[in-house]
């Protein structure tokens, strides 16, 4: 599992988001959309909630769903400063010891309270993650988070752009409908990694739906430049999919 400097380049979006601030468990979060049956916690990339591309694709998803979309700050109030990704001046930036203070097992803990919380509020709940956020959802859908005594699980759905910091063990557990959107060239999802995705949801037995993008990078989905045909075109392929998974597993809502 791994991160890399590929996880903190790309673009800033054009255009205004249109949610809200509020709390989700004791979470600051971003919240879009206003359906009263249906929601989706959205597991942001190290940009975090207050970055413009997150908010505008929850916008996206809460309008082309029909959902309410939570994205949640699991950063303890940091944030990466965008104008850093326009001048890539990384060399500023405490890479090491941001993913020291937000490692797996400190978050862990807060990404499961969001989850509770909707899954007690919403008759169905989907989770998205990107890149930082592909883990969690993984973790999210893992059988260990069922509800055993009404046989309930926490989340509907996954979905996972780019996933960073994934294991073998998080792909095993898994046990909720599974989406990846996949980048041909990821360091961080490795062609070894594809590999054990493909095999072991396939012995889960578990609904899985596997997107390749060709050509493009690691981020393009959410740091894409749409000035790049390419990278444009898998940005809207990968917005296009995720709606159409959501909207399935949600629609009953």
């Amino acid at each position: 599992m791994s991160l890399s400097k590929c996880c903190i380049q790309g673009f800033e979006w054009h255009g205004t988001p249109s949610g809200r601030i509020s709390k989700l468990a004791n979470s600051n979060t971003y919240i879009t959309g206003d359906n009263p049956n249906a929601a989706i916690l959205l597991i942001a990339d190290l940009f975090g909630r207050t970055f413009a591309n997150n908010r505008l694709l929850a916008d996206h998803f809460a309008r082309e769903v029909g959902a309410t979309v939570y994205v949640p700050d699991f950063f303890g109030g940091e944030v990466i400063d965008s104008q850093a990704l326009a001048e890539e001046k990384w060399e500023q930036f405490d890479f090491e010891g941001f993913m020291q203070r937000n490692s797996r097992d400190i978050r862990e803990p807060e990404i499961v309270e969001c989850a509770r919380a909707l899954r007690r509020q919403y008759r169905k709940v989907g989770a998205v993650g990107y890149c930082y956020g592909g883990w969690a959802v993984f973790r999210l859908g893992a059988k260990e988070h069922h509800d055993n005594q009404h046989q309930t699980p926490l989340v509907d759905c996954i979905s996972a752009g780019h996933p960073s910091l994934l294991t073998e063990k998080d792909i095993d557990e898994v046990a909720v409908p599974v989406q990846l959107l996949a980048p041909e060239m990821d360091p961080a999802y490795t062609p070894e990694l594809k590999l054990h995705t493909f095999q072991t949801l396939l012995k889960l037995g578990v609904v899985f739906d596997y997107q390749h993008f060709s050509g493009v990078v690691h981020a393009c989905l959410v740091r894409g430049d749409e000035h790049v045909p390419g990278e444009r075109e898998a940005m809207v392929r990968g917005k296009n999919a995720l709606v159409a998974w959501m909207r399935h597993f949600l629609k009953e809502a």
